[in-house]
């Protein structure tokens, strides 16, 4: 059980070592939504992400012979850094395991922050093995990232905040990997404010919570394959699921789109950077307008991106979204067709990205040409506007 009191005591521990991140009214997310949104800014808190605060008070109540024996963890990079960190300002050394395709600046910001990193295995799963087989052969004490009592407490002290915070709070929405936020704010919140629904939400292809809660015992996922490596794990914490389990939490998914989309809306609106499994709390908002009872608090788990897999989730938000548009065109095998074309698209206000040129395709006839164009558009009702335009001109689009 994981109480109240505990989690006054990490708030208590961690006064100087966490931020106290801001939360920000969104009136972009609030109008889709259907009801006032805050979003939870953790994406702000040191090292990117709430994970500083249970790792922190974990390793903050190790004995003396444990600190002297070193601490050992398993993360794809949010934990890492929060490890890292807490070591740092605890004086201990780290050993950290992450996954080989781990993002390039998570690992760089752990190793900065002075751990040990070893990259092993191609997921949290398989680098909690190594890291589980380090603290044996070593002594080292493994620091999990989301099964054990102290974290949770620790991850609990950002529903303290959001009380103070959002008086008036009906409903926090928390994204959901092992389980150590969610049952942080759970537990936090039944004690405090029972009238508060916490509702869980995991990519839709890194689920095990809603298939572990329906069976009443942790179980695996089926797959783990999302954008979203910050809550892409395959078995529920026991210690986090149990209380999850007893509180009747209910766990959503979302797509990956939801969550592209949702990335991008956070970004180009609230102006606030985060990572796909930090925008996964909006994401559902935007899935289920009008599900969820107002003020809703929006947790922003993590802002730790690669700008490489940014760029590609933004692309990818951004076709989610509508405005890219692919036109495959068929025209006239002749001089100024194309131009023509060029010239007709610039006339409907669409930007033309890529052009590609095609005369060698079994279903052409020997008098015309394929076209396939990629076009930056306002949005939906932009892009079908194209495409009725280049109809009525008398343009030949296929599927």
């Amino acid at each position: 059980m994981i109480t109240l009191a505990d989690v006054h005591r990490a708030a208590a521990l961690l006064e100087g070592v966490a931020e106290r991140t801001p939360v920000e009214s969104s009136r972009a997310v609030s109008e889709i939504a259907g009801v006032p949104v805050h979003l939870k800014c953790e994406n702000l808190q040191r090292a990117g992400s709430f994970k500083i605060r249970g790792a922190y008070v974990r390793m903050a109540g190790l004995s003396d012979d444990e600190r002297a024996r070193g601490v050992v963890a398993a993360s794809a990079g949010n934990h890492a850094q929060g490890v890292a960190l807490a070591a740092r300002l605890l004086g201990l050394d780290a050993v950290v395991f992450m996954p080989t395709d781990a993002a390039l600046p998570k690992i760089a910001a752990t190793r900065e922050y002075g751990a040990h990193v070893e990259l092993v295995g191609s997921s949290v799963d398989e680098a909690l093995v190594h890291a589980r087989a380090y603290a044996e052969r070593t002594g080292a004490v493994l620091i999990h990232p989301f099964d054990h009592p102290d974290v949770v407490a620790g991850q609990g002290t950002i529903a303290l905040e959001i009380v103070e915070q959002v008086p008036d709070v009906a409903t926090v929405i928390v994204p959901v990997g092992g389980g150590g936020l969610a049952a942080g704010v759970v537990a936090t919140l039944a004690e405090l404010r029972p009238d508060v629904r916490v509702v869980g939400v995991q990519a839709a292809h890194a689920a095990a919570y809603p298939a572990s809660l329906a069976l009443g015992q942790p179980t695996p996922a089926p797959e783990l394959r999302t954008m979203a490596d910050g809550i892409a794990v395959g078995m529920p914490g026991q210690v986090p699921f149990d209380v999850l389990a007893r509180a009747g939490t209910e766990v959503r998914t979302v797509s990956e789109e939801d969550l592209s989309r949702a990335l991008l809306l956070v970004a180009e609106r609230a102006k606030l950077l985060v990572e796909p499994s930090g925008a996964a709390a909006v994401a559902a908002l935007m899935a289920a307008p009008g599900e969820f009872t107002g003020p809703v608090v929006a947790i922003l788990s993590g802002g730790n991106i690669d700008p490489q897999v940014l760029l590609r989730v933004v692309r990818h938000g951004l076709a989610s979204a509508g405005r890219f548009l692919w036109l495959h065109v068929r025209i006239d095998d002749r001089p100024g067709a194309l131009a023509d074309l060029l010239h007709d698209l610039a006339a409907t206000g669409a930007n033309v990205m890529h052009v590609s040129h095609v005369r060698t395709q079994v279903e052409l006839a020997v008098d015309e040409v394929a076209i396939e164009v990629q076009v930056e558009t306002k949005g939906p009702d932009h892009c079908a506007a194209v495409m009725h335009a280049l109809r009525t001109a008398g343009y030949r689009l296929t599927d």
